[in-house]
């Protein structure tokens, strides 16, 4: 009978015992936020969904290099001389086309390294964190802003340029070589050098004839 009892009281505390918290709680004012209607404001420096400006892109692919996970591809395409692309926001001119400027945000491991190199500080990360998507290829952001009219246009304008070059390149009359100079044989002197003037030997000194026995008295 005392086992029935114990068993029953054991029971009844380790309710108690769990119900602890519950009750803690339960007079406390909620703190959840009803997301998505109410969202949390992130930290200045949050590093979520990239974005560029292709506007201050020069295409000098730093941020596809210092990329750990290769999410970034970049394509670039010479301009001819007579092309002005413009200048970036920091003054830098822009001597690029870009066709394609690709990011795979499903690669992307959010670690800011792309950020720095970029000498336009054209692209960034901000504080869009809501991106999901049903299909994989929904998360390949492309922010290249040409046509494929112009990337076309562009392409053959090069192509006509680069063969004006090579042809007027080709017609251009041969420069003369330079004159080899002349060999000078071993131990001459070159022309125009003045010969070395002779190094005259000091005069012997003189030598008292030696003395003859007989004349000694």
């Amino acid at each position: 009978m005392g086992t029935y009892f114990k068993n029953i009281w054991e029971g009844i505390w380790t309710v108690l015992v769990g119900m602890k918290i519950t009750w803690s709680h339960l007079f406390t004012p909620a703190v959840t936020i009803q997301y998505p209607d109410v969202k949390l404001k992130l930290p200045e420096r949050a590093r979520n969904r990239l974005y560029v400006n292709m506007d201050d892109c020069i295409g000098c692919d730093q941020c596809a290099m210092a990329c750990p996970v290769d999410c970034i591809t970049i394509e670039t395409l010479k301009s001819t001389p007579d092309v002005d692309l413009g200048l970036t926001s920091v003054g830098t001119k822009k001597r690029l086309y870009v066709p394609r400027f690709d990011i795979d945000i499903a690669k992307c491991c959010y670690c800011g390294l792309c950020v720095p190199p970029c000498p336009t500080e054209c692209i960034k990360m901000t504080d869009v964190y809501e991106f999901s998507e049903y299909e994989r290829n929904n998360l390949i952001y492309r922010y290249a802003t040409m046509t494929p009219a112009e990337i076309d246009a562009a392409k053959t304008k090069l192509a006509a340029y680069e063969k004006e070059q090579a042809e007027k390149k080709a017609a251009a009359p041969p420069k003369p070589a330079a004159p080899a100079p002349a060999r000078v044989p071993v131990g001459a002197k070159p022309a125009g050098v003045p010969a070395a003037k002779p190094v005259s030997s000091p005069a012997p000194a003189p030598v008292d004839p030696p003395e003859n026995p007989e004349n000694k008295s």
